[in-house]
């Protein structure tokens, strides 16, 4: 898979796709399922970010990028109606 990449959606921008790199994007996905709760209330960014960091190695996902993949496969999965965005402020997220 190294090297591969993978195409990708983005809740704000219907209809348009990007190419990532399909393993990280893979690890970041799988990542965020495992954290996010069933119900609602669900986590807000902040508390999806805290834990994504103690989800992804820290070699593979150094300083930052964590927040990267975060919020891309974020948007993914809710472009494909695999999580829920909670109208509240500030905004949460989980699974359905």
């Amino acid at each position: 898979m190294a090297g591969e990449k993978i195409e990708i959606e983005n809740v704000l921008q219907p209809g348009k796709t990007y190419r990532v790199d399909a393993e990280k994007f893979t690890a970041a996905r799988a990542a965020l399922l495992s954290v996010l709760p069933r119900a609602s209330p669900g986590l807000t960014q902040k508390e999806m970010g805290a834990a994504m960091r103690a989800a992804l190695p820290f070699d593979q996902f150094p300083g930052s990028t964590s927040g990267w993949w975060m919020k891309s496969a974020q948007l993914d999965l809710e472009a494909k109606g695999l999580i829920i965005r909670e109208a509240t402020k500030p905004l949460r997220w989980h699974l359905p």
